[in-house]
């Protein structure tokens, strides 16, 4: 899954700024999937909202232009 996400977002005219935080987010993604449910260090409900906070403004950014 991250794969694609990493893949496709690469595709996207986006400024650069949208690729550092797509991929910070995944990087942690990737990191939390190592523990089960949450931990003090990686909360993945709070992953999947921000991945889901970054679709919103890279969709309403495309849209723009």
């Amino acid at each position: 899954m991250i794969q694609l996400w990493r893949s496709g977002a690469a595709s996207l005219a986006l400024p650069d700024k949208y690729g550092h935080v797509l991929g910070d987010l995944l990087d942690r993604l990737e990191a939390s999937a190592l523990f089960s449910g949450e931990s003090c260090s990686f909360s993945q409900k709070d992953l999947f909202d921000n991945l889901q906070l970054w679709a919103d403004k890279a969709r309403a950014k495309l849209s723009a232009q």
